[in-house]
């Protein structure tokens, strides 16, 4: 005797949230939340905080380390990180007060002094050469990012010391007779009522931002993070994207160099110390990956931003130094401990999304197999 077969029914839908909660969009926004909830903070704790004066300060300290967090972000999207930048900073600094002071030409027997110009042409070489030596090691010689990085940081703040002979380039004001005055523009001029520094940052800030999301080497740089292998079978000359974006970040280090030792009319070999921790933090404050393949112009300036209204604020309130360090510290592990979070949170919900694309596919073939 036959018996009839129950016909089949598909499984249960999985439920998928069509929108975002606002837990999850805050977290999305949470390098800016965290700038606005400094601001408040710090706001409540001091009236000087909020005063304009104040905060163009506080922006031009910003400046320098954003132009360092701009080109450190190209770096870390293709999944490199880059130590030498602070070291670079000193470098770019000592050569300008070097030629500033005069270059000492010994197989002429003169003493020449550079225009601004040239100055600030060799210094941004000078930075673009470390970096091309680090792009080098890397994409060359298989060295890993941070120790190529790394050992490159200590080259270049050696090379400093040496050229300086550990001593500080004061007084670097330049003389009309000389023809060599007018670099104290790019640190302590203010054009529009806003310090040259901070036009400087917008205008670096936007080229970035034109190259990474309108070009196509901005596509290779995302491809060459998200998977090298697949960017290289897809035809993207990784190991040139690779030496660009490193030579990009050792220009980004000569600017800023050029910047801080303008600000302080006087080079020193000292200068840029843990510098490149600030750009790195800023960087990953500001949602970029440091595995690659992610990261934004937007956030890395929101991330400098952080930073920057953080270490002032603490000093504006009188928290030891030695407090500030750790404070950092624990800030940059938070943040990427929130960048965990919502990745598991993105990677749950794209799988949450795919098992109801399968159940939808069971039920659509129920009815043909009854």
């Amino acid at each position: 005797m036959a018996t009839a077969t129950p016909p089949r029914t598909a499984p249960a839908a999985v439920a998928v949230p069509t929108r975002r909660g606002i837990g999850e969009f805050l977290l999305d926004q949470r390098a800016f939340v965290a700038l606005i909830v400094l601001v408040i903070i710090f706001s409540l704790m001091s009236d000087a905080y909020l005063q304009p004066s104040n905060l163009i300060s506080m922006t031009k300290h910003v400046a320098y380390n954003a132009i360092l967090a701009l080109g450190m972000l190209l770096v870390i999207i293709t999944g490199g990180i880059d130590l030498s930048v602070g070291s670079t900073v000193a470098l770019s600094g000592i050569v300008a007060g070097t030629m500033l002071q005069g270059w000492k030409l010994s197989v002429f027997d003169v003493t020449a002094y550079p225009a601004v110009w040239v100055v600030v042409l060799v210094s941004l070489t000078v930075g673009g050469t470390v970096g091309w030596l680090n792009g080098l090691l890397v994409t060359k010689f298989g060295v890993a990012p941070f120790i190529a990085t790394l050992g490159m940081m200590n080259v270049a703040r050696g090379a400093a010391l040496l050229i300086s002979n550990g001593k500080t380039f004061p007084r670097l004001q330049g003389e009309p007779a000389l023809g060599n005055t007018g670099f104290n523009f790019l640190g302590q001029e203010r054009p529009l009522g806003l310090p040259t520094g901070i036009w400087i940052m917008v205008v670096a800030a936007v080229i970035v931002a034109v190259v990474a999301n309108r070009t196509p080497f901005g596509r290779w740089i995302y491809a060459t993070g998200g998977n090298e292998r697949a960017a290289e079978l897809g035809g993207v000359p990784v190991r040139k994207v690779k030496m660009r974006v490193y030579v990009i970040a050792g220009v980004c280090a000569g600017l800023a160099g050029l910047i801080t030792t303008s600000e302080l009319t006087s080079a020193t070999p000292a200068a840029g110390n843990l510098l490149e921790l600030n750009a790195i933090a800023a960087v990953v404050i500001g949602g970029a990956s440091l595995s690659g393949g992610r990261g934004t112009v937007k956030g890395a300036l929101i991330g400098a931003f952080v930073i920057g209204f953080l270490s002032d604020g603490l000093t504006i309130v009188h928290v030891s130094t030695f407090w500030q360090t750790v404070i950092k510290g624990l800030v940059i592990v938070f943040a990427v401990m929130l960048d965990q979070g919502q990745q598991r949170l993105k990677s749950a919900r794209a799988a949450a999304v795919a098992a109801q694309g399968v159940v939808r596919e069971l039920a659509a073939r129920a009815p043909e197999a009854r």
